[in-house]
């Protein structure tokens, strides 16, 4: 599959462009219901020039499901850096994952999730990668935050599970203030970690 860009130019390639178009698509119109064809017709392509970059449609879903992990590790790092506060970060962060423009790409990982759980095709790796791709800066995170470093990778995979799993619980049950009220208790929690750790 060709990843190539613009050589020279800064240009992205069309690997991109129809990369970042479909995300921005999908956050729009939504991630449900396509079909390999429909979508490049939204797109403004063929349905052929998506098998040659992406090799299907699902190859297509999964590297947006890839490109918006990264980019929320991105965002995490950013707010972790001009926010002294650990917990005011993570809060924050919070807030754009559990944004209503959010959903689409949240619930269309959860789909892929599965499907990956199941060895199916393209998103057969998706579970795994998308848990260690996290993993390592949140460990650094919880590392620099505690005085038990020997614990961060612990909090740091709690703490992944408890933001996916409250996230699958907002789509499934659309209950958006019990959901925050209980990210808030377990940012209390993590709080009062800190505290301890401090004193």
């Amino acid at each position: 599959m060709s990843n190539a860009g613009t050589a020279g130019t800064g240009a992205p390639g069309p690997r991109r462009r129809l990369l970042d178009a479909t995300i921005e698509l999908m956050a729009r119109e939504g991630s449900g219901g396509w079909t390999l064809r429909r979508l490049a017709q939204a797109l403004g392509t063929s349905h052929r020039m998506v098998i040659y970059h992406f090799g299907s449609l699902d190859g297509l879903l999964v590297a947006v499901v890839e490109e918006v992990e990264r980019l929320q590790r991105a965002r995490r790092a950013e707010l972790a850096s001009d926010n002294p506060d650990p917990v005011a970060a993570a809060r924050a962060m919070w807030r754009e994952l559990a944004s209503p423009s959010a959903a689409p790409h949240e619930r269309l990982f959860f789909q892929l999730y599965v499907a990956g759980l199941q060895g199916r095709g393209a998103a057969a790796a998706l579970p795994k990668a998308s848990v260690e791709e996290w993993l390592e800066p949140l460990t650094a995170m919880f590392a620099a935050t505690t005085s038990t470093p020997e614990e961060a990778a612990l909090d740091a995979r709690l703490g992944l599970a408890v933001v996916r799993g409250l996230l699958l619980d907002q789509l499934a049950t659309g209950d958006r203030h019990a959901v925050a009220a209980a990210h808030e208790r377990y940012l209390a929690l993590y709080a009062a970690r800190l505290e301890t750790d401090r004193s």
